[in-house]
């Protein structure tokens, strides 16, 4: 394959601005990076977070964003060894085996110099640190291959490393996004006695309990003595994916004495949970997960093998399809939680 000399890429140049779409020169590979030809990427609402300056202060404007997707091994630098050219691979945040070659400098036609992190997957092209790429399970599509790369892990992750509910457990998740829909999708696997979920959306309850939920409640309405009322024992496990102090809050304080309230989200940095430490005392328990606790090179197939057991049609988990050209009206659309999970596909780029 003929190599360009330059590829389109959404760069964040400043906080609370629009990703300017630029060309950016391929670069000498370094050793342990690998060069990736971009098929689909996922956006996850970290990029929504890290583009409002929600993170904290950004040391690395302007750079390169996106932590999920599949594409092409095109070339390998030095001394990598756990793919080849011609492969098909997922691109995620997690770090598998190999070597972490750390970022890259890119430059922009006009001379500007870009930052890059290991791995970024808002461009034609990536260079990505060999220890983030992961070679794609067989026999899957890319629209459920991109998602291996963060939504999957993550949530499904966390009820398949870390839950693992029995059959009489009774299970509140709250948050249907990207990564709530997957441990969704996980729960169905496992079969517990009651899923019960709750959202701020009612287009994302009603696809819940298509996706086999057994109740499903509206956030403003879902109030603790409607649930309390509801299921007065509480619940064996809470499951947290919303993003929000509260939320982890009313997640903790839906569970019983004995209970496990599981949380995957990202408050903005200065934010705090306020927990009744009584409660913990009483025996309540509270985890962050960590991508589902997940090891890509291990993990992903044994994911995308559940996955696709339940023969659930793709629409379920990805909710929105865009180019890079589109990827600031992406954005937007999250901001506005109007998505579920959205793809960026790299198809007919204005050069």
């Amino acid at each position: 394959m003929n190599i360009p000399t330059y590829f389109k890429a959404g760069v964040l140049i400043d906080i609370e601005q629009p990703l300017q779409l630029l060309d950016l020169k391929i670069p000498y590979l370094k050793d342990n990076q690998v060069l990736v030809k971009m098929h689909m990427a996922g956006l996850c609402r970290s990029q929504l977070m890290e583009s409002k300056g929600l993170r904290g202060e950004d040391k690395y404007l302007p750079h390169l964003m996106g932590h999920e997707g599949v594409g092409e091994v095109i070339a390998v630098g030095n001394s990598v060894t756990k793919v080849k050219q011609g492969n098909r691979v997922v691109l995620g945040w997690l770090k598998g085996s190999g070597i972490d070659s750390g970022g890259t400098h890119l430059i922009s036609k006009e001379g500007q110099i870009i930052n890059a992190g290991p791995v970024t997957t808002f461009s034609e092209y990536s260079v990505i640190s060999e220890n983030r790429v992961t070679i794609c399970p067989e026999g899957i599509s890319n629209e459920l291959a991109v998602l291996l790369g963060c939504a999957l892990p993550t949530g499904a992750g966390m009820v398949l490393n870390q839950i693992q509910p029995h059959s009489n457990s009774n299970v509140i998740l709250i948050g249907l996004g990207g990564i709530g829909i997957s441990a969704l999708l996980m729960l169905k696997h496992f079969r517990p006695k009651k899923i019960i979920v709750v959202d701020i959306e009612q287009s994302k309850c009603d696809l819940a309990l298509q996706l086999g939920a057994d109740e499903a409640y509206l956030y403003e309405e879902a109030s603790l003595a409607l649930l309390k009322e509801q299921h007065p024992n509480g619940f064996d496990y809470a499951i947290e994916s919303a993003g929000l102090c509260e939320t982890i809050e009313f997640a903790f304080n839906n569970i019983h004495n004995s209970g496990k309230c599981y949380f995957a989200s990202h408050p903005k940095t200065g934010d705090f949970i306020k927990l009744d430490p009584h409660q913990l005392i009483c025996g309540k328990q509270i985890f962050g997960t960590w991508g589902g606790n997940c090891n890509p090179d291990k993990d992903l197939k044994s994911i995308a093998d559940i996955i696709q057991k339940l023969e659930i049609s793709i629409n379920s988990l990805i909710s929105h399809r865009y180019s890079l050209n589109q990827i600031n009206e992406a954005i937007s659309a999250l901001e506005r939680r109007e998505i579920t999970r959205a793809i960026i596909t790299f198809e007919n780029i204005e050069v």
